[in-house]
């Protein structure tokens, strides 16, 4: 079995490394870090409105591309190389995974094509502050009024959750334990009772923040999926996430690696590169 990049996967790739050089750099990446919204709009429009790359694996029926998740994946390498100041994968490999594997055809028509076109940042919250992985870190609680549902609780370590238009969120029947009782539910992000707080981090290039949900009010069109029965979609939605994060990891320890070997070339000690040295040479060997 060939598991290599096809002709068309490494044109991509080429074509992501060429405008992130450029547009994702040093210099470009400390003073996206040091803004208040985390990323450059304008290179986030770029990649959105003229790259496509928000809608690379959504169905073209949905305003995307329709290519699929090996395509994501050669993306979020390059990406992770570059260190890359976006709220990408917040909204494609969160959001967007969890309208595609729990939303109804109503809510990817109308939610997935603004995610495509790069226009809606969105992003999925869930766990607790205990901030575990899994669906047994729900805190929040969903109580049905009527024929609404009001939701009460906090949720931590939201990524990009200081900027998002569109925030999906895992929350739990009172008096229910792990994966049983969890709705997913899609606000918007002006919801009335929803608050941001922007959390200190140590990693400035993906910023997260604490979601207070203090009485937001949602209707029954709002539940992704169906109600009570999110616990396995939910794990699904994060086993995707986990692939994707895996390859931005893949291409930030490769490019370390990389800087590692050039600088193995260039640094002189006792009258030649260090590289040349036994010890080096057996490292690189068995890396």
């Amino acid at each position: 079995m060939d598991f290599a990049f096809n002709e068309e996967q490494e044109e991509l790739r080429s074509m992501a490394r060429a405008f992130l050089e450029e547009n994702s750099g040093s210099e470009q990446v400390r003073k996206a870090m040091e803004s208040d919204l985390g990323y450059d709009p304008e290179v986030w429009r770029q990649i959105g409105a003229e790259l496509g790359w928000t809608s690379v694996h959504i169905p073209e029926a949905y305003g995307g591309l329709g290519l699929g998740y090996v395509e994501l994946v050669a993306l979020m390498e390059i990406m992770g190389g570059s260190l890359l100041c976006a709220p990408f994968f917040s909204s494609v490999c969160l959001a967007a995974n969890a309208l595609l594997v729990a939303g109804s055809e109503a809510q990817k028509c109308e939610y997935l094509p603004g995610i495509a076109a790069g226009t809606t940042r969105a992003t999925l919250a869930y766990t607790g502050a205990g901030g575990g992985w899994d669906a047994s870190s729900i805190e929040v609680t969903a109580v049905r009024e009527g024929d609404d549902f009001v939701l009460r609780g906090t949720t931590m370590f939201v990524v990009d959750g200081h900027c998002a238009d569109l925030l999906i969120v895992a929350a739990r029947s009172p008096g229910s334990v792990g994966s049983d009782g969890v709705t997913m539910f899609v606000v918007p992000g002006d919801s009335e009772g929803l608050r941001r707080n922007p959390l200190p981090t140590m990693d400035l290039t993906r910023r997260l923040a604490e979601i207070e949900w203090d009485g937001v009010r949602l209707p029954e069109s709002a539940i992704l999926g169906e109600e009570g029965a999110g616990g396995p979609k939910l794990s699904r939605i994060l086993d995707l996430a986990v692939i994707a994060l895996a390859a931005e990891q893949v291409g930030g320890a490769q490019r370390c690696l990389d800087l590692a070997v050039a600088y193995a070339k260039q640094r002189e000690q006792f009258g030649r590169p260090i590289g040349s040295f036994q010890a080096i040479k057996i490292g690189r060997a068995h890396v």
